[in-house]
């Protein structure tokens, strides 16, 4: 194998050699930066000049090829010295191609010089602006400073001044507080002394409202007991007297059209006033009853109640404050009206209403009688109700309802001095032939009340033949 291209490999490699040498060089000048800062401001630049003399070298031994190394003088070194410039002369074209690269590696070193030497300048130029932005940013960083050291100033003082004023306040709220809790303790002290004073108060007055009921109550019981004691006796009396009526001998008394309206002994052979207690019922339900007719009357001037009885009716217009008379066939009624300190007297209807002035009343109740009459004398006692009523004056006549078919199974036979029924239609047409209008019908006393069995019909059969036991018709003169 030739020398030749180990030679060329040689220079090769010293080539490679020399560069990174350069490399190291330039490297160890930087090595003290550590990695991933940037380099100071003051940036030292590469010497260059290592560079410069490796390539001052290889340009010498550029120039050494093909040169014959001296020798001292003498024929044999003369004659070597002859023969090796002879075999450099020879070996010219065989190495020119390595000079060439040589040449031309040299050339590229120097046009690195060259870069590395603009880029040394840039650098400088590079570190002459950062000098001078530097000293921007200090000046800048110490106006900022200077800043900040005035607004920390500030904003200390501020946070000072916010501090004081909220501790300020807070002591104002806990103040204001405190007096609001001192404030509310003491109205929740008078509010419980109220309290406890209406409660007191209240006891007091309900402990006082219930010895009231209570005594009331004992009051409203010894009444009851001295009525019912009093009723007894009244009703001892009144069998005593019938008792002794039958071994005195009756008086003559004026003509009655109808004997069953009669008080005596020869024409009731019972106690009517027993009997009525019986089976009407008790003074306190029939005046419940009567209650219903107090718009009707309130207001009137002089009233008259047809067949008064025990005197429910005029109770109730003695309580409203109107003058009230009655009338009544049997003696044992009035008396007993008269007792409770009502007027009343004992008459037959007809003779008393004829007897009486035109318009005297402007207010005729009558109540359970129209049934007793014989039914030819009914268009009579009509007329002279509505002649003897004054123009406004009302009318209410209550008798039971022969539409309701549960009044003949029970109540309406159960009466000896009943006649007839009288039926509403018949009883009104009675009243427009007196002159009498706004005729009004009021159902009274629900039969399914007293005969729940009743309930189990249907609706409309119930009301139709199962309606009211009695019944009302009011009606005025105008």
């Amino acid at each position: 194998m030739s020398p030749e291209p180990d030679r060329d490999a040689q220079r090769i490699e010293e080539l490679r050699e020399i560069i990174r040498a350069v490399r190291e060089r330039v490297r160890a000048r930087h090595a003290g930066a550590p990695a991933g800062e940037s380099p100071a401001p003051h940036i030292t630049i590469p010497d260059l000049m290592p560079v410069v003399h490796a390539r001052d070298a290889a340009q010498a031994k550029i120039a050494a090829i093909g040169s014959v190394n001296p020798r001292a003088g003498g024929a044999v070194n003369q004659a070597i010295q002859a023969v090796k410039k002879l075999i450099a002369r020879s070996l010219g074209w065989f190495v020119r191609d390595q000079v060439v690269f040589n040449r031309e590696t040299v050339a590229a070193i120097e046009a690195l010089l060259e870069a590395a030497a603009e880029q040394n300048n840039a650098l400088q130029d590079i570190v002459g602006q950062m000098s001078s932005r530097l000293a921007a940013l200090e000046q800048e960083s110490a106006d900022m400073r200077a800043h900040w050291n005035e607004w920390r100033a500030g904003q200390e003082q501020r946070i000072t001044t916010s501090e004081i004023r909220h501790l300020r306040s807070v002591a104002e709220l806990q103040g204001a507080f405190q007096h609001r809790v001192t404030q509310i303790e003491s109205g929740f002290r008078d509010l419980v002394r109220s309290q406890h004073a209406d409660f007191l108060g209240a006891l007091d007055r309900a402990s006082l409202d219930i010895q009231k009921r209570l005594w009331a109550d004992m009051e409203k019981s010894g009444e009851k007991l001295r009525w019912q004691l009093d009723r007894l006796i009244h009703t001892e009396l009144r069998l005593i007297r019938q008792r002794l009526g039958r071994y005195i001998a009756p008086s003559p008394s004026p003509a009655i059209p109808n004997p069953a309206l009669d008080d005596s002994p020869h024409a009731l052979p019972l106690d009517y006033s027993r009997f009525a207690e019986r089976f009407r019922g008790p003074e306190e339900s029939v005046r419940k009853a009567a209650e219903l007719y107090r718009p009707l009357f309130e207001g009137r001037a002089h009233v008259l109640d047809i067949g008064c009885g025990r005197g429910e009716f005029l109770s109730l217009m003695r309580d409203m404050g109107i003058p009230a008379k009655g009338i009544d066939l049997s003696a044992e009624s009035v008396a007993e009206c008269r007792e409770k300190g009502l007027d009343a007297e004992v008459a037959n209807l007809f003779p008393f209403l004829e007897a009486a002035p035109q318009s005297e009343f402007d207010g005729i109740f009558c109540s359970q009688v129209v049934e007793h009459l014989d039914p030819l004398l009914l268009p009579r006692m009509i007329s002279l109700c509505a002649q003897k009523l004054a123009r406004g004056g009302v009318i209410a006549i209550e008798t039971p309802n022969p539409e309701c078919l549960a009044i003949f199974a029970s109540f309406f036979y159960l009466d000896p001095t009943h006649t007839r029924p009288v039926p509403p239609d018949l009883l009104e047409f009675y009243m427009m032939e007196a002159g009498l209008s706004e005729i009004e019908k009021r159902l009274l006393s629900p039969a399914v009340d007293l005969f729940p069995e009743i309930a189990e019909l249907p609706e409309h059969f119930r009301n139709r033949f199962f309606g009211s036991l009695d019944y009302a018709l009011v009606a005025r003169k105008h």
